[in-house]
């Protein structure tokens, strides 16, 4: 009997508590996790902050949060790296993914638009052919926000992490 009754208390007290969270709304969050270091690190963005980011020619920006970034080094990871090992190029290591070679291209590839555009329909570096080395990555391989948050990704680093699209990488 006295067990129940026990019981019946250690359940009624667990049910008032969480009766009184909800009603004073205090939200219980599951412990965060450790920060990606390359994203906190070289990046410099941490998970509860965004970097703004150049999105077209016209100098508009675009906030992208810690986890769109996470996501887009997480598709470079799985899409890209095999050739653009820390921005550079390995087909041509003249032509790296640094912000300087991005800004050189012809049309420029320093945008979130331009880079998007490129993925899309790869040009070589003078915008005159088809780029057969860099796969086409078509909207039903990835989606525009997956794309994106690629371009993201490249653009930050090419702007902020060290030794990104250089030889020192």
């Amino acid at each position: 009997m006295l067990q129940r009754l026990g019981r019946f208390f250690r359940l009624s007290l667990m049910g008032a508590a969480i009766a009184l969270t909800v009603a004073l709304g205090i939200a219980i969050a599951p412990a965060q996790a450790t920060p990606d270091p390359y994203i906190a690190q070289y990046l410099k963005v941490q998970p509860d902050q965004s970097a703004d980011i150049k999105q077209n020619s016209i100098g508009m920006t675009r906030a992208f949060n810690y986890a769109e970034l996470l996501r887009g080094k997480e598709l470079f990871g799985k899409n890209c790296q095999s050739c653009h090992v820390g921005g550079s190029t390995l087909a041509s290591p003249d032509l790296p993914l640094s912000l300087v070679a991005l800004q050189g291209a012809t049309p420029p590839r320093d945008s979130i638009d331009a880079l998007v555009t490129y993925m899309r329909q790869p040009l070589g570096y003078t915008g005159e052919d088809d780029n057969y080395g860099c796969r086409e990555i078509k909207e039903s391989w990835l989606n525009q926000n997956d794309v994106s948050a690629i371009a993201a990704f490249v653009l930050r680093a090419a702007s902020i992490a060290p030794g990104w699209g250089t030889k020192d990488f």
